[in-house]
């Protein structure tokens, strides 16, 4: 079993900047991808970036050339940074992960962290 705790969330003013964290605990997220979705009010979950086990990363269009996702080995976490925030952005962010490789479709991650709120003000 992995269990995934997001933290970073927050209030930030468009054009500003958060990182976002998903620290696990139970696995080593080594072998794992780990995938950050959101969902805004109304609207479906959707994965903004993965990392695969090789480090492998996929970005959804819309936040592509603002947000990075990036590993944390030492500390057994998946970072996300985002930069140059829209209003648009606002949502609750989860971390997921799933064996080996990448994924958008969030019914193919089995662990889920409780996610965390980001607003951005306009």
């Amino acid at each position: 079993q992995v269990q995934l705790v997001e933290s970073g969330g927050g209030l930030v003013q468009a054009g500003g900047s958060l990182r976002l964290s998903c620290a696990a605990s139970g696995r080593t997220l080594g072998t794992y991808a780990v995938a950050w979705f959101r969902q805004a009010p109304g609207k479906e979950r959707e994965c903004v970036a993965a990392i695969d086990r090789a480090s492998s990363t996929y970005y959804a269009d819309s936040v592509k050339g603002r947000f990075t996702i990036s590993r944390d080995n030492a500390k057994n976490a998946v970072h996300i940074q985002m930069n140059s925030l829209k209003p648009e952005d606002t949502a609750v962010y989860y971390c997921a992960a799933r064996l080996n490789f990448n994924s958008a479709n969030a019914a193919q991650y089995g662990y889920w962290g409780q996610g965390a709120q980001v607003t951005v003000s306009s």
